[in-house]
């Protein structure tokens, strides 16, 4: 895991800024909890369980709070879920969530959840397992499908999307998670999806590419023979086993 001292300086200023809004707990999930997070790369992925219900001014007070922190290194990576005791429960629940710089409400997914019970990381407070009910296995594996079936198949038909790296790491990663948790009922990392995409039949060389930009840095930028190549190659591949992992599990 590459984290130096920018993560931990915005990690503090962010549990600092939340004493007004007593949180009962602050959360960390995905790469940070995984143990695979790489520093400029991974998004910093927060729940904070606050002791209150969430009204017109709490909105306010995270909007504020979000705003002070603008000028903080790595800042952009930062997304926070703000849940209550009483509202934890239910995945179909939308939440007040801090992402991309924006506030807006969505569901804390089956997927998270499962991994702050895995590996969640405690920054502040109770442990997940105390306020979060645990996750059946048959909601786990019946939203993975759904998300495969329902939105990422839906996007590989977008020929726009796959020639920007943020879609073509996502989509191969996230269908290579899928099929593990489908097949086995466990998470894994995004390093871990990597190492086994070329046995579940992806292209290498695209794989090689997700690999190098994650781990080594951008290096030079990509000519548009190669963008072009690589969204074909993506889609190419995607699609069919996305198709598959579907008429699998569903």
């Amino acid at each position: 895991m590459t984290r130096s001292d920018a993560t931990d300086r915005l990690l503090d200023r962010f549990l600092t800024e939340l004493r007004d809004l007593a949180p009962v707990a602050v959360w960390a999930h995905g790469s940070l909890g995984g143990g695979d997070y790489q520093e400029g790369r991974s998004d910093l992925d927060l729940i904070a369980v606050l002791d209150d219900r969430i009204t017109a001014r709490t909105v306010w007070q995270v909007a504020r709070l979000h705003a002070r922190m603008r000028n903080e290194a790595l800042v952009d990576k930062l997304h926070c879920a703000y849940l209550t005791p009483g509202t934890a429960a239910g995945a179909e629940r939308r939440h007040l969530i801090w992402r991309h710089e924006h506030l807006g409400k969505f569901p804390v997914t089956p997927v998270t959840r499962r991994e702050l019970h895995t590996f969640g990381l405690v920054l502040h407070g109770e442990p997940p397992t105390g306020l979060l009910p645990p996750v059946p296995d048959h909601e786990l594996a019946e939203f993975v499908v759904r998300d495969q079936r329902d939105f990422l198949r839906r996007e590989v038909d977008r020929a726009s999307n796959w020639t920007q790296d943020i879609w073509v790491d996502y989509g191969l990663v996230t269908h290579a998670r899928a099929a593990v948790t489908l097949k086995d009922g466990r998470l894994i990392t995004k390093r871990e999806a990597l190492e086994l995409l070329p046995a579940l039949g992806a292209p290498v060389e695209v794989v090689e590419d997700v690999r190098r930009r994650r781990y080594e840095g951008p290096g030079a930028e990509p000519g548009e023979e190669w963008t072009a190549r690589r969204a074909e190659l993506t889609r190419a591949y995607l699609g069919p086993a996305i198709d598959s992992l579907v008429r699998a599990y569903a």
